[in-house]
């Protein structure tokens, strides 16, 4: 069987094109938690927060949040939140062994269930989530920025809920939408607690902001964010225009997932060199074998999304499937 490190050494490598940021300034901030840093403006509104390194080699958010604290930025109502998650993944970084650092003992985008939370489970990441729930408990807004492990165009995950998809619409970046309900192998911060219910006024989202350590990225990240700060109403428009990208908007798509690809084995192998976002015309495709087992398009015009084996392992989404969804209202 293949080993995960045989399985890396085949994929192509993808150049460093950023600085890592030295958020060591950032360690001591003002909520008592290491790496947040939470701004009053002493008028009423909601708490919008942005997270960067959920995943510790996803650079491109942590790049957008160090320059929102060195610009001074400050909320004109309610509180705005900026902070780092897995900073100890992200010391970790070796340029050597890129994928390495995604996480130190699980991933910290898996955990985000009150009965995890809540267990007598310990890893290093569930420490630094318990941390940080009394924080997002407050959080009325979220932005979550991530990456992606291979080269694709960037995706707003909006989650399966209606007020999820619209909050990505009325953000209007980027021009894919992914509506989505997680992972079979744990809970992501997007969809915990009142995220996660229809009923509830509160949202959040999760950027893809393009390839881990493009120059790209790092511009699509800060766009993101800046245009979600302004939606919420949390900072002023005026104070966000230098941190957004000028091109106008593509018009939005919207694809509904509607099935994960999960791997059973080490052997799985995509029958072409997917990056994300191709379009299969015809039910019936192999599009990857897992083993013995073929994978197939299960319709026509089936979306290939955030297809990578660099986590490949069994129980692990690999990819996920996906149609265009009109009328999602």
């Amino acid at each position: 069987m293949k080993t995960l490190e045989q399985i890396r050494a085949k994929l192509h490598e993808y150049p460093i094109e950023v600085a890592f940021p030295d958020i060591a300034a950032w360690k001591t901030g003002n909520t008592g938690v290491d790496y947040m840093h939470t701004f009053d403006s002493g008028v009423a509104g909601p708490h919008a927060m942005i997270l960067a390194l959920t995943h510790g080699n996803e650079v491109s958010g942590a790049i957008a949040v160090d320059q929102l604290l060195r610009s001074g930025l400050r909320p004109a109502k309610g509180r705005l939140t900026l902070g780092f998650g897995n900073v100890d993944a992200y010391h970790r970084f070796d340029s050597g062994n890129p994928d390495a650092s995604r996480f130190i003992d699980e991933d910290m985008n898996r955990v985000w269930s009150v009965a995890r939370l809540d267990s007598a489970d310990d890893s290093r990441e569930l420490r630094r989530a318990r941390a940080l729930r009394p924080i997002v408990d407050s959080v009325d807004f979220l932005l979550d920025l991530h990456s992606m492990h291979e080269e694709a165009p960037p995706l707003m995950l909006s989650g399966p809920l209606a007020k999820g998809i619209r909050f990505a619409t009325d953000i209007g970046v980027p021009e894919h939408v992914i509506v989505d309900g997680g992972h079979a192998n744990g809970k992501r911060l997007r969809d915990y607690g009142a995220f996660g219910d229809p009923a509830s006024p509160k949202n959040a989202l999760l950027i893809e902001t393009g390839q881990h350590f493009s120059v790209r990225s790092k511009d699509v990240a800060l766009d993101a964010a800046s245009r979600f700060l302004s939606k919420t109403g949390v900072v002023a428009a005026a104070d966000l225009k230098d941190f957004m990208l000028h091109a106008t908007p593509a018009l939005q798509r919207v694809l509904q997932v509607t099935q994960a690809v999960i791997a059973d084995t080490m052997d799985f192998e995509f029958a072409q060199d997917f990056r994300g976002l191709e379009m299969i015309e015809r039910a019936g495709a192999v599009i990857a074998r897992d083993g013995d087992k073929q994978i197939v398009t299960p319709y026509d015009d089936c979306v290939i999304v955030m297809p990578s084996l660099r986590h490949l392992g069994p129980g692990v989404t690999v990819m996920r499937l996906a149609r265009a969804l009109e009328n999602w209202q």
